[in-house]
């Protein structure tokens, strides 16, 4: 039994180590987008 409990413990503390582990920025990069939206051209005044 006490096997049982020090490997629970074990991986609970795994567990809580890496949720408490400082994350990584992640780096997006936003492209431009391929053509040009229409413009107003005053069509249906």
């Amino acid at each position: 039994m006490s096997k049982n409990i020090s490997s629970v413990l074990v991986i609970c503390a795994v567990a809580f180590v890496a949720g408490c582990a400082k994350k990584q920025e992640e780096f997006v990069v936003v492209s431009e987008p391929v053509s040009m939206e229409p413009v107003y051209t005053g069509k249906y005044k």
